[in-house]
């Protein structure tokens, strides 16, 4: 595993969450909306956040305002990101997480040239895994 990091949804005010965490904690910000992607989504959301990150030295704190079909609930907001640079210990620690869980999002190809998926484990915790692939074919 390379790293791991909170990500943190908000239900359309991730703008006002980022700049409120940049004020409190400092660091670099980079943001990414939904209307700079491929994705999808009505005219009202392109220009929420689809993915910012909060650099600070050596951590990283992810936001997004979510996907707009699905309601933010207090609570599970938060998940854990683990970012891999080899596809096989994605596999392997995806496979061993989503034992007795949930997978809510299959290992695939994404659109940033990425394999990703999502899932809740069996003790109700949400992780991601991420890993950036070489040769996205």
């Amino acid at each position: 595993m390379k790293w791991i990091s909170p990500y943190l949804f908000f239900q359309g005010n991730c703008e006002e969450a980022i700049t409120f965490y940049k004020n409190c904690l400092g660091g670099e910000l980079a943001v990414q909306r939904f209307g700079d992607t491929e994705m999808p989504v009505e005219e009202s959301y392109k220009d929420k956040i689809m993915h910012a990150e909060l650099t600070i030295g050596d951590l990283k704190i992810m936001f997004s305002d979510g996907a707009p079909h699905k309601e933010i609930t207090s609570g599970d907001n938060i998940q854990l990101n683990l970012g891999f640079d080899d596809e096989e210990e994605l596999e392997k620690v995806f496979k061993k997480l989503a034992e007795g869980g949930t997978i809510t999002m299959p290992l695939e190809v994404t659109f940033w040239q990425a394999k990703f998926g999502m899932l809740v484990d069996k003790f109700g915790v949400r992780w991601m895994v991420n890993c950036s692939l070489k040769d996205p074919s």
